[in-house]
């Protein structure tokens, strides 16, 4: 066998990987992929509607929505397009996406055919492909703190604020 014939070399796990699932539990990553799911499922239907006119602007947002609707299955939910090869290669790169970098291309890829065409079913077709990205992106953000270290925090600040008032009032005298 050639160079050419070998298939895919074996991919070693990139720490990106790894750092990128750190910051979400496991429920958490979920309730994103079937907000993907479902977003893509309103985006196909949405748009499927929106091309029955003759408007041309109301057309292409249509297809763009569908064009989202693929995209958003085939990043969330590969197994959904078992007929395409490169579904799961797509999949794989698409989870090693940062999750800010996928709230942005979520979002992104909603608000296109709003501003394309401002109907209700734009709006209502994109709101859950759009709130998938929000999801992502409230993930970026990382976990709320404890209640003890924001106690603590408040204690050292009001400490050195008592210091820095003492010190000024020892000053003037």
């Amino acid at each position: 066998m050639s160079s050419q014939d070998e298939p895919f070399p074996a991919a070693s796990p990139e720490p990106a990987a790894a750092s990128a699932d750190e910051g979400m539990t496991w429920w958490y990553r979920w309730l994103c992929r079937i907000a993907g799911v479902i977003g893509g499922m309103s985006c196909a239907c949405a748009g499927l509607w929106n091309c029955v006119t003759i408007n041309p602007l109301n057309i292409a947002a249509g297809v763009w929505m569908m064009l989202n609707a693929f995209v958003l299955f085939l990043c969330e939910a590969p197994f959904c397009c078992q007929f395409i090869e490169f579904a799961n290669a797509v999949s794989a790169r698409a989870d090693r996406l940062r999750a800010w970098q996928k709230a942005a291309f979520y979002c992104g890829m909603a608000v296109f055919p709003v501003m394309l065409s401002l109907t209700l079913t734009t709006l209502f077709g994109n709101a859950v492909a759009f709130a998938t990205g929000v999801l992502y992106g409230l993930s970026a953000l990382g976990k709320k703190g404890d209640a003890i270290s924001y106690a603590r925090i408040h204690q050292q600040q009001k400490q050195m604020d008592e210091e820095k008032l003492t010190g000024t009032l020892e000053g003037q005298a």
